[in-house]
């Protein structure tokens, strides 16, 4: 487990200990499964099915609703800690925590619709993710129309269409999907549900991340009733919605800064406990060793400072949110890039032997690099902030 000192240093009362608790039980056994998962390539099942029995997936749940109501700083705070013992779990029930903290404050699923679902996620532990990215449109947040296409038949739609990238897929029966309107200037996001028609297809072969079941979603002619749409856009406009800020989104860089802390909690053990025949103490007393932990520390709390804070002020500011969304950026590249940073330390400071698949560093490296690749990417921050910058 990590050093108590840093690692407890953003828990704020009682109420974040007890739910920080809840993750801090499952991390020994989503530790030790975590190599296999990665070497295989296979999905974590248990993992998910113990963060159900666990009460973990519905605590973004309004509390009217059953659910805890969690505030996006105790997200982030759950997630940082839980991809502490797997990465990959962490970000693959991360899309479901943050989403429904979303739909909590954005409030565009009609309401008699997001009730009922709540419910099955209280109930039956229901889990969603909505699936946007597509094979000829790259991610959604660049702005591509879906190729996915939805036609109206009676009483309600037809969906048929591919979507890539569909983290968590192979525990979920409900998707939230983006499609185009057939012959329409508009696109509308579907709720589809497990159904014929609707298959996974197990396309997901990555270098990292290789647990978090990001396969393909098909959909042929997946039938929607009309009120389970959850709204329609005209293309090139804006969502009718309240504007979050995309606040809920921290969790991706939560789950970044969680791996990063595993590897340095591991070099800094072994730089305590490493003493080669060449030297009469461990390399934890060499000046460079000193050096490296050193760099590693500042870069990690930094980006938990930067992590923490925003996460805070989202949750203060209500009116502000919409408002924050290169803070809430800015937030996500310094963790990410921060986290990069820390694990390369982790190895250099650990040699060598960081390369062995018999130790978590080189599965830690790969893990990591992925959040480069999770919005919002780092150009369209830089982007935002330049253009701020000029204004």
């Amino acid at each position: 487990m990590a050093y108590v000192k840093e690692w407890d240093k953003y828990i704020r009362g009682e109420d974040d200990r007890r739910i920080a608790a809840l993750v801090d039980l499952l991390l020994p056994k989503f530790r030790e499964r975590a190599a296999r998962h990665d070497a295989e390539g296979s999905f974590p099942f248990e993992n998910i099915e113990d963060l159900r029995r666990s009460g973990f997936t519905k605590l973004a749940v309004p509390r009217e609703y059953g659910g805890e109501e969690i505030s996006l700083y105790q997200m982030v705070l759950l997630q940082e800690r839980l991809a502490y013992g797997d990465g990959s779990t962490a970000l693959a029930v991360g899309w479901h925590m943050g989403l429904m903290l979303h739909y909590r404050t954005a409030k565009f699923w009609p309401q008699r619709l997001f009730e009922s679902f709540c419910r099955e996620v209280v109930d039956g532990g229901a889990l969603v993710n909505q699936l946007f990215s597509e094979p000829s449109t790259g991610s959604p947040s660049r702005g591509g129309v879906p190729a996915t296409e939805a036609e109206r038949t009676d009483g309600g739609w037809l969906v048929t269409g591919r979507k890539t990238y569909s983290t968590l897929s192979p525990a979920l029966r409900h998707f939230v999907v983006k499609a185009k309107i057939k012959d329409e200037n508009r696109v509308g996001d579907f709720l589809i549900r497990a159904q014929q028609g609707v298959r996974v297809e197990e396309t997901w072969n990555t270098l990292g991340m290789r647990a978090t079941g990001s396969h393909d979603l098909v959909m042929e002619r997946a039938f929607v009733p009309d009120d389970e749409v959850l709204e329609f856009t005209e293309i090139g406009q804006k969502p009718q919605r309240l504007d979050d800020g995309g606040g809920w989104l921290l969790h991706i860089p939560a789950c970044y800064l969680g791996i990063a802390f595993a590897a340095r909690d591991f070099a800094l053990d072994f730089a305590r406990n490493y003493k080669p025949s060449s030297l009469n103490c461990p390399i934890a007393d060499l000046p460079t060793i000193r050096h490296q932990i050193g760099l590693m520390e500042a870069d990690l709390r930094v980006a938990r400072n930067q992590l923490y804070s925003a996460a805070q002020r989202w949750d203060n500011d209500e009116e502000g949110r919409a408002d924050m969304k290169s803070e809430l950026g800015l937030a996500k590249y310094v963790a990410t890039n921060n986290a990069i940073q820390i694990v390369d330390r982790a190895m250099r400071i650990v040699g060598g032997a960081s390369l062995s698949r018999a130790l978590p560093l080189e599965r830690l490296y790969r893990d990591v690099r992925a959040g480069l690749h999770n919005p919002p990417a780092d150009d369209a921050v830089l982007a935002d902030l330049a253009n701020q910058a000029l204004l």
